[in-house]
């Protein structure tokens, strides 16, 4: 910066020409004094000379006398306060004096420490809200009035990308808003507009969300809005499962008590004419309180299971034994329905090394219960076991039941091992094989993956079913009496 554009060189300019104008001044007033005093010329000039480089001189140095104590530290000042303003709020200025300057640069050293503080804490609740929002489960989006995206979490940035990745009819296109999910429209909307919080849930492709999202407001109108966004998905399962559950229960218990109350009434008001029709009235009291009754075992069967409560014996177990006693129990059944009953011969030595007897009988006898009450007379059932490499080298033993029945729809197939399951449309009650429970295959499953195991079925409608169970022959929990919670 150039001196004369300085405070302290328009100071020094200013001076210079005062004390030109003063010494002009003196020197006409003092004309004639001078010329008495001085009779050459040359001394005149000599005077003037001398008293201008004296004039000069002092203003000189009381310039760079104001230069250091006026114009230096409000330099420095300068400086320190651009280096603040691109972030480096340390910065301090040197105090050199007591005066007003002094008093400056302690104030701005001072102001200097308090924005640093200041910046400091801002930083500190934004690392922390940045902490919070990172940790958090749920998705947490905040918009502007625009629908532009201002600020989001890892888990609200990739449902973002998510939902903007969905393919949608045209009838379900969305309107564009800003970067507003689809979704997420109609309730952005309602918030701008009406300034309140709205809490909503919203359905996107299989997964059911709750949202809740709340106005950012400012003075004189709403300036955006932040969504909290929840995955309740197995919450909204677990609570169909559950009403589903007592409808099913409710049905199941209804029917049996139903016919009890209304055959023991028949009787009460003697309706049955003869012994025969008697017996045949309290024969059907009996069947029904014994299916009240299975039913009622095979809930706390399962409910034992799925709380871990089931105490199971690991042991070394003969697989070829099972499955003869297995088929034992069912042949003469199967005979008198007209069906084939067949189990191959297998491998000798077919045996797992950890695992309950009775469990797995329970398991095969409910298999090929469900079998028969589903397979038609003239058709056959297939009962039988091999080992196999498992992916990683283990080795395993595979247990196949197959029929000939009437076979399950793809799109019931995946929901077969859920809880009172015959209850929809895919498999009726035969009349041959009176009702079972429909709680015999969630059982199954139940009991096969306690064992380290797995289930899958296969099914083509009209021509038949196929369980398949892989279990690891070395066992997964050892011997000895364990109780088991499933995974």
């Amino acid at each position: 910066m150039a001196i004369w554009r300085t405070v302290v060189g328009k100071l020094w300019l200013t001076i210079i020409a005062l004390v030109a104008v003063v010494i002009t001044t003196v020197g006409l007033f003092l004309l004639q004094y001078i010329d008495f005093q001085f009779q050459d010329p040359n001394k005149i000039k000599h005077l003037f000379i001398y008293t201008g480089v004296v004039g000069f001189l002092l203003t000189t140095f009381f310039a760079f006398f104001l230069l250091t104590k006026i114009t230096q530290p409000l330099r420095e000042m300068k400086e320190a306060a651009d280096r603040i303003s691109q972030g480096d709020y340390t910065t301090r200025v040197a105090i050199r004096s007591s005066d007003e300057i002094g008093e400056l640069a302690n104030t701005f050293n001072q102001m200097a420490s308090e924005v640093d503080t200041l910046i400091r804490d801002l930083e500190h609740e934004r690392d922390h809200l940045s902490s919070v929002l990172r940790s958090m489960t749920d998705a947490v989006i905040s918009f502007d009035a625009e629908g532009e995206i201002i600020l989001t979490n890892p888990q609200g940035k990739h449902l973002v990308e998510d939902w903007g990745s969905v393919t949608w009819t045209e009838e379900e296109e969305p309107d564009k808003f800003g970067e507003v999910p689809g979704p997420l429209l109609e309730t952005f909307r309602s918030v701008i507009a009406g300034g309140k919080e709205l809490t909503s849930k919203i359905h996107v492709q299989s997964g059911v969300w709750s949202v809740v999202m709340t106005p950012l407001a400012a003075t004189e109108s709403v300036r955006g809005a932040v969504a909290v966004l929840r995955d309740v998905t197995e919450e909204f399962r677990v609570d169909k499962l559950r009403k589903d559950f007592v409808a099913n229960v409710s049905h199941e218990i209804r029917t049996p008590l139903s016919m009890v109350q209304g055959y023991s009434e028949a009787l009460l008001d003697d309706i049955a004419a003869s012994p025969e029709e008697r017996k045949e009235l309290v024969q059907v009291i009996h069947d029904e309180s014994l299916r009240m009754g299975r039913l009622v075992k095979d809930l706390l069967d399962l409910a034992r299971m799925e709380a871990g409560h089931l105490e199971m014996t690991f042991q070394h177990v003969d697989v070829n034994a099972l499955m003869g006693r297995v088929y034992r129990k069912f042949s003469a059944l199967s005979k008198e329905r007209g069906i084939s009953l067949v189990k191959p011969e297998t491998e000798a030595n077919l045996s797992l090394q950890a695992a309950d007897p009775d469990r797995l009988e329970q398991v095969l006898t409910n298999l090929l219960d469900n079998a028969l009450r589903h397979t038609p007379a003239g058709a056959g059932i297939r009962m039988e076991a091999a080992r196999k490499e498992g992916p990683r080298g283990g080795e395993l033993l595979e247990i196949i039941v197959s029929d000939e029945g009437m076979g399950i729809p793809p799109e019931d197939l995946p929901y077969i091992f859920e809880r009172f399951y015959k209850a929809d449309k895919a498999r009726k009650r035969e009349s041959n094989g009176g009702g079972g429970t429909g709680l015999g295959l969630a059982i199954v499953k139940n009991l096969v993956e306690a064992h380290g195991g797995k289930i899958k079925a296969a099914s083509e409608p009209g021509k038949g079913t196929t369980f398949t169970i892989t279990l690891p022959v070395g066992g997964k929990r050892g011997t000895g009496n364990r109780s088991f919670r499933p995974s």
